[in-house]
């Protein structure tokens, strides 16, 4: 099951066990928020994304990172930002149909919500039968810590309740090797490339399908090797930086020269995600990861006009509960 070049170290932890059980989709039809469709009836291949602001700061009109894809009804989870729970849910997403959870990188906004969508998932009765999470070095850690946080409320909830040990119900792949692949399990071929995203490492995720291929770039600043790992993808949903913003953000947060230095280091120009999409040929970009993800100001015509600049083709700027199916 596990790649030939990815190296990875299996730890079964009981910790995110209920979150990853998302079932089939009852996700959005096509574009836009909530509705539902029939799981067992759903067919094709879509990104969902639930959140697309990037960075830990909450508030504003778009919630922190995490995105789905939806093959044929099951349900496949990219990073667990702040409010990742409540957007699943918004988006109708069937929990039953989880099947696995990919953390791009230890970086809050990417992960802080990863216990509480497991424990949400197994509360709610939809985690029955084992997930995996995969992800950098810590992510087994973490989620032994969230089980041990939250020993009394999980253990009064399994004597009195009845229920199974959530503990038992996750097994957590930690990456070892730089690249390769990651999961295969007859629905969708999933591989993972190490990007630029200091100090941490960060892994770009690839999801082949039948219906074709969704590449999430998580954090990472300018990489052509991210091009090659893209290479025909039908849709690439790569993280964005306006520009202009960045003195923007460093004031509010009241810091200096290390803060927007980070900024400029670990992410990529909307300009230069327009130069990946083009190297990578891919038939869709999707923008997400907005950095500055809540400052007005900038607009959808912004956002895409930037990114228009070294790319041609068609152009999402994505918005909290978008689904964007495979044509």
């Amino acid at each position: 099951m596990l790649g030939r070049r990815a190296l990875l170290r299996t730890s079964l932890v009981g910790a995110a066990g209920a979150m990853l059980a998302l079932p089939g989709a009852r996700l959005l039809a096509q574009t836009g928020p909530a509705g539902t469709t029939d799981s067992a009836s759903e067919k094709g291949a879509r990104l969902v994304l639930l959140g697309t602001k990037g960075g830990p700061r909450v508030g504003g009109k778009r919630s922190n990172p995490a995105n789905a894809i939806v093959v044929d009804g099951n349900v496949y989870i990219i990073d667990c930002g702040m409010g990742v729970t409540a957007q699943a849910f918004k988006a109708g997403l069937d929990m039953a149909k989880m099947r696995a959870i990919f953390i791009s990188h230890m970086h809050s906004d990417h992960e802080l919500e990863f216990g509480n969508l497991i424990y949400n998932t197994w509360v709610a009765g939809d985690l029955r039968t084992r997930i995996d999470a995969y992800g950098p070095k810590g992510l087994a850690d973490m989620a032994r810590n969230y089980w041990a946080t939250h020993s009394s409320d999980i253990h009064t909830r399994i004597a009195d309740e009845g229920r199974k040990d959530p503990a038992t119900l996750l097994a957590v792949h930690e990456f070892e090797g730089k690249e390769g692949l990651v999961m295969d399990d007859g629905v969708v071929r999933v591989t993972a490339l190490t990007t630029p995203h200091p100090p941490l490492r960060d892994l770009a995720y690839r999801f082949d399908t039948p219906y074709g291929s969704i590449v999430i770039s998580g954090d990472t600043a300018y990489n052509p090797e991210l091009a090659k790992f893209a290479r025909d993808c039908d849709i690439l949903a790569h993280e964005t930086l306006y520009l202009p913003g960045v003195e923007a953000l460093v004031e509010r947060a009241h810091q200096g020269d290390a803060f927007r230095n980070h900024i400029l280091n670990s992410h990529t120009s909307a300009q230069d995600v327009g130069k990946i999409a083009t190297q990578a040929r891919t038939k869709k970009l999707v923008l997400t990861h907005f950095v500055p993800g809540d400052m007005d100001w900038i607009t959808d015509q912004m956002w895409r006009a930037a990114a228009a600049e070294n790319f041609s083709g068609e152009i999402v700027v994505g918005r909290d509960l978008q689904s964007i199916a495979i044509a």
